[in-house]
């Protein structure tokens, strides 16, 4: 399904994909409530979605599509290839991003790719993904270690004896304390790192490598 505002560019596509028999445009919508609306009673394999669409964008049409159809796959098409455009594509549960000067050979690779089940993004985004992920894995690290150097050394081995789902009295016999100091470094550490209960301790120690 072919999903643009502007017929001159479906057309243009339909066009360049009906001269290669593997495709088959069964429809096409104008915006993103039509697509829906078509898509109760046509099941494509893939959406060819233009991102910029009037009213609800490409990027909430597909976000609803993945939700309520598992089997279909959408592929953006966009003059965009800034991070955020392609980021919040991808958390929508795009399959691919393609620009839109991308060339008619690399369409009909992301279709195919797309339609096997695989992901594609054309190498610019593709990049772009890349540093973006770059950036935050670095940016938790930086919060992690901030997180750590806020922990005890006693504090770190009561957290590893948590994760490995002893009880606060298993602790206080293993490290020789008192059940009450066990638990006040729980609640050191709980109040320290702002979480509400041990769980979410112990969920952040994991996470995080804070051990």
């Amino acid at each position: 399904m072919l999903v643009d505002d502007h017929s001159i560019v479906r057309n243009g596509i339909r066009s360049l994909l009906e001269q290669n028999e593997e495709f088959e445009i069964i429809d096409e919508a104008g915006d993103g409530e039509e697509a829906l609306e078509k898509l109760k009673t046509q099941q494509p394999d893939v959406v060819l979605m233009d991102i910029s669409l009037p009213g609800m964008s490409g990027i909430q049409t597909t976000q609803i599509i993945s939700r309520l159809y598992k089997n279909i796959k959408t592929l953006m098409l966009s003059m965009h290839n800034n991070e955020d455009y392609i980021l919040r594509s991808v958390e929508a549960g795009a399959f691919g991003y393609i620009l839109k000067d991308s060339s008619s050979d690399e369409m009909m690779k992301a279709l195919r790719t797309i339609a096997s089940g695989e992901k594609y993004f054309s190498s610019p985004v593709a990049t772009i993904i890349l540093n973006g992920y770059m950036h935050q894995l670095k940016k938790t690290e930086r919060t992690s270690k901030v997180r750590r150097s806020k922990l005890s050394k006693k504090e770190k081995e009561i957290l590893q004896f948590l994760v490995d789902g002893m009880s606060s009295r298993e602790i206080a016999e293993k490290l020789q304390l008192s059940v009450r100091t066990v638990d006040n470094h729980r609640a050191n550490m709980m109040r320290r790192l702002q979480v509400k209960n041990a769980a979410e301790l112990v969920k952040m120690a994991v996470e995080e490598k804070l051990i």
